[in-house]
């Protein structure tokens, strides 16, 4: 049940936006969200899915609905370098908690090499200056991202951190998470991962041609293919090499 002061309760179309035939209405779950809505709860939810499913494109409408830069950032950043984002930010409308928080992240792997760039262009005003990200390693330059952006009450929107991150880095991700859920902000986050979404209370929704559908940590298509995988890979490699 949504708590009335998280920073979004539910997501809808707005009003008189009308179903198409075109991309992105043509995927599933966001034909399902379009038409039925859907009720975010607080704490962590994870969006997980194949590719195509459509998770990461309703990750960054809501996120860009929200208010956050589509190439990552924070409500204050503004890094556009080539529009490629859909438009289905523009058909969504959220329902906002009464006192819920306006500040919030948006961690997008694929941009934050030039987010990176865009943060040495645009240096902070007051209080201590980043950290040299682009000297550091993926991994570690997600992590330091994570640890000093994450840190105040809000929105927090992730698309496919773990592309940057070891299976250390990954559970050190998880306790992050846990972190903002226990002081109350929220985070959607879309993964790959069987190691993140793993996190202990949180909202599990599988996407797929079915549309949208919570579910659970072990009943996950992700989770069984990657137990069948570990236990005799040479079953899959096979098919393959």
């Amino acid at each position: 049940m949504p708590f009335a002061d998280q920073p979004v309760r539910r997501v809808a179309a707005a009003e008189g936006i009308r179903l198409s035939g075109h991309w992105p209405h043509t995927i599933p779950a966001v034909r399902q969200l379009l038409t039925d809505g859907l009720d975010l709860d607080p704490g962590v939810t994870f969006l997980v899915g194949e590719n195509g499913a459509g998770k990461s494109t309703l990750v960054e409408a809501i996120a860009v609905a929200f208010g956050l830069s589509p190439e990552g950032g924070s409500t204050g950043a503004r890094l556009t370098t080539r529009a490629t984002e859909s438009s289905l930010a523009d058909d969504l409308q959220l329902t906002r908690g009464v006192g819920g928080k306006r500040s919030g992240f948006f961690l997008r792997a694929e941009t934050m090499h030039g987010f990176y760039t865009y943060l040495e262009q645009n240096p902070r005003p007051s209080g201590p200056a980043d950290a040299a990200f682009h000297e550091m390693s993926h991994g570690e330059s997600f992590l330091t991202l994570i640890s000093d952006r994450f840190t105040r009450r809000g929105f927090y929107c992730l698309d496919e951190p773990e592309s940057a991150l070891s299976f250390s880095s990954s559970l050190a991700v998880v306790g992050v998470m846990n972190q903002l859920a226990e002081s109350g902000s929220q985070v959607l986050c879309a993964t790959h991962s069987p190691v993140i979404a793993a996190l202990p209370g949180a909202t599990i929704l599988e996407v797929g041609d079915w549309g949208i559908r919570r579910t659970t940590w072990d009943n996950l298509e992700l989770v069984q293919n990657w137990k069948a995988y570990l236990q005799a890979p040479e079953r899959y490699l096979r098919h393959v090499l």
